[in-house]
Parts: structure tokens; C-alpha cells; sequence
């Protein structure tokens, strides 16, 4: 229970269905480390725990605070950092899903005797005839977050409920006021990474890693031909399809088309040099199949919000290439590449740097 509305109302929904309910609220972070100095706002935070805690003792269930910092710093902070100095770009949140909100926090319902876990997720999920559990996607289009599920394996899927992934947010909202919570119905969501709610993931990098990110200045500007165009800070400090803060001008659009950490160069070109189609995806997981044996049509999407472009997925030794079937803009190492048959999640994995090059 993060203290906003949507595992808030999962968990009054549970509650009234007759279930006995656990709230559990996970933290992750120091806040007073996390921004620097900045003001904390959003989901984790103090004033959150204290509304999910008297939200749970309103309604007569227990509440309990975990404190799980060494597994978060590990798990995804670490990481965190490790990618962007990789010269990926990565995505905190499906490691959290996946390793935080499942699997620690099913080490914690065992230890509590719980037989299930629920989440706030707008997504849903079934049983499938031969066994296997898939995640599919929430009833409401621009909420669904099945895309940062696809880690999830098939024992923490079966143990597993989601009971807002069949409505709409206004109706959770809706929820959450005839229940007697108004100013939780009216909270504002947050979408910042949520150990970093300035949302100045460069900062962060520099307070983390001071000396290696000093030691990256003066690199390397080139234009796809080869051509010096300038100098930049650091190559973790930029992303694939980035734009703005190149520190450039040269009268025409330039997007970071690739970022080399061996030599700290950061290639730019023009939009269309952004496009690919064809790119390599390593640790997969699958759900709706137990492995990728032959050739298999997907829509496969590159980013949360990315609508998704049909492909034709090929197994390629522990890895699995994608052959879109029209370019794709902005794909970006370090990234979920997530696999749909219709709503239901084939599977999924990280983008490998591993990318033809122009």
C-alpha cells in the first residue's frame, strides 16, 4: 500500500469481499537522501505511509511497514546506476515489479502466513488451459501497466490478484469516495522514478558516483559519418532519441542515435537515422508460452507509452531478435521490449545494445 488511491481501494475491495487483509507498505529509500535537499513528493514517501496506515486501521485490518532499503539498494538503485553507466537507459520500474513487489514481498506473506498477494496494478491476469498464468492488459487503455509486468514468473503469477485491472481510474476515484476517502479520491498521482522525485536522474547519477561521472567530462559529439560536432559532460547523462540539452547548434534537429561507453562518444543524427528495424532482446521471461521455440508473430512495444508495431520474434541463443514490420523510432538499449498476442503479454525483456549501428 503506497498510500494513493489504487492499492488503497484494491485493498478495501478485498476487505469487503471478506478476505482478511494485510496492508503492506515497503521502504525503499532514505527520503532524506533521495533528491539532494529537495522537497519529496509523491507515492513512498512519509505522508504516504501515514495515509495508507490510517486508511488500514479505519477499516479494522492490520498495517505493517517493511523496511526493505538493503534489497531496493541492491535490486534496483544499483542497477539503476550500473545501466546508465553501461550506456543504457534503464527501467527501474519493472525491476522493482518484479523483484520488490513480488518477489520480497511474498518472502514477507510467507512469513505472515498470507496465502495471496493484490496490488494497485491496472492489469489483469488468467489461467490459461495448459497451466500457465498471463498478464493482460487493464480495462482502462490509458492506465494499463501490463508493459512493467512481463518479469513476472509463473509461481509469484499464481499467488497473485489484481482487483482494479477491471475498471477504469474515474471509477476507482469514484470508489474511494463512497467509501468514505474523499481526499484520497482526489490525491494526484505521481510519475517521477520514486527514488528520485526531482526527477533529476543526472544529479542523482553525480551524488552516487561523483568520481566516475567527473572523469567522463570532455567526450565526444559525432554526427553518424564520424564527423567531432562538440564536447558533452558524460555519455550516462544522455538516451537514445534524446533532443533536447545536446549542447549544440547546428541549424538543423539532431537526436542521439547511439551512445559508445568504451570510447564516451555520443552519436547524433537525424530522425530517420533514429529508425530500426531490427533489434535483439536479452533475459527473456515468457508467460503466455513456456519458451520461444520457432518463429512467432507479436506486436511488440519499446516503451510504456509506445502503441506497439507487429514483429515476427525469432529465438537467438539465450536472446530473441525482433524483426519489426515497419521501422521503429527511439529504441533504446536498457529498455523493456514487451511481447502481445491481442491484451495478453507474451513475454518480454531488455533491449540489448547489441544494435546495427549505421
Amino acid at each position: 500500500m503506497s498510500g494513493g488511491v489504487d492499492s488503497s481501494v484494491a485493498a478495501l475491495m478485498l476487505h469487503e469481499e471478506g478476505y482478511e487483509v494485510i496492508g503492506v507498505t515497503m521502504k525503499t529509500w532514505d527520503y532524506a537522501d533521495a533528491s539532494g535537499g529537495k522537497r519529496i513528493t509523491g507515492c513512498c514517501d512519509l505522508d504516504s505511509i501515514s495515509d495508507a496506515r490510517n486508511m488500514a486501521v479505519s477499516r479494522g485490518f492490520h498495517h505493517l511497514i517493511l523496511d526493505i532499503r538493503e534489497e531496493f539498494g541492491g535490486a534496483i538503485i544499483g542497477n539503476f546506476v550500473d545501466e546508465y553507466m553501461a550506456g543504457r537507459t534503464p527501467n527501474p520500474c519493472v525491476l522493482c515489479n518484479t523483484f520488490i513487489k513480488w518477489e520480497a514481498l511474498l518472502k514477507r506473506a510467507d512469513m505472515l502466513e498470507c496465502e495471496l498477494i493484490a496490488t494497485g496494478h491496472y492489469a489483469r491476469h488468467r489461467q490459461l488451459e495448459n497451466g500457465r498464468w498471463v498478464v493482460s492488459r487493464g480495462l482502462d487503455p490509458g492506465k494499463d501497466q501490463s508493459y512493467v509486468l512481463w518479469g513476472l514468473e509463473q509461481k509469484n503469477l499464481a499467488r497473485t490478484r489484481f482487483p482494479i485491472g477491471g475498471f477504469h481510474k474515474s471509477q476507482i476515484r469514484r470508489m474511494a469516495e463512497e467509501s468514505g476517502f474523499p481526499e484520497l479520491a482526489k490525491k494526484s498521482e505521481s510519475y517521477e522514478i520514486c527514488f528520485i522525485p526531482d526527477n533529476d536522474y543526472r544529479g542523482f547519477l553525480k551524488r552516487r558516483e561523483p568520481e566516475a561521472t567527473a572523469r567522463l567530462a570532455h567526450g565526444r559529439l559525432v554526427s553518424t559519418s564520424g564527423a567531432v560536432l562538440g564536447e558533452h559532460d558524460g555519455y550516462p547523462f544522455f538516451t537514445i532519441g534524446q533532443r533536447k540539452g545536446l549542447g549544440i547548434a547546428t541549424g538543423e534537429p539532431l537526436y542521439v542515435t547511439d551512445i559508445q561507453p568504451e570510447t564516451n562518444t555520443v552519436v547524433l543524427g537525424s530522425k530517420d537515422e533514429l529508425n530500426k528495424q531490427l533489434m535483439w532482446v536479452r533475459r527473456p521471461n515468457f508467460q503466455r508460452i513456456p519458451a520461444l521455440e520457432g518463429p512467432m508473430e507479436a506486436v511488440v512495444k519499446v516503451r510504456y507509452k509506445d502503441k506497439g508495431t507487429p514483429a515476427t520474434l525469432h529465438a537467438d541463443g539465450d536472446r530473441v531478435k525482433v524483426e519489426f514490420h515497419a521501422p521503429v523510432t527511439g529504441i533504446a538499449p536498457g529498455q523493456s521490449a514487451v511481447f502481445y498476442a491481442g491484451d495478453e503479454v507474451i513475454g518480454g525483456g531488455f533491449i540489448d545494445r547489441d544494435i546495427p549501428r549505421p
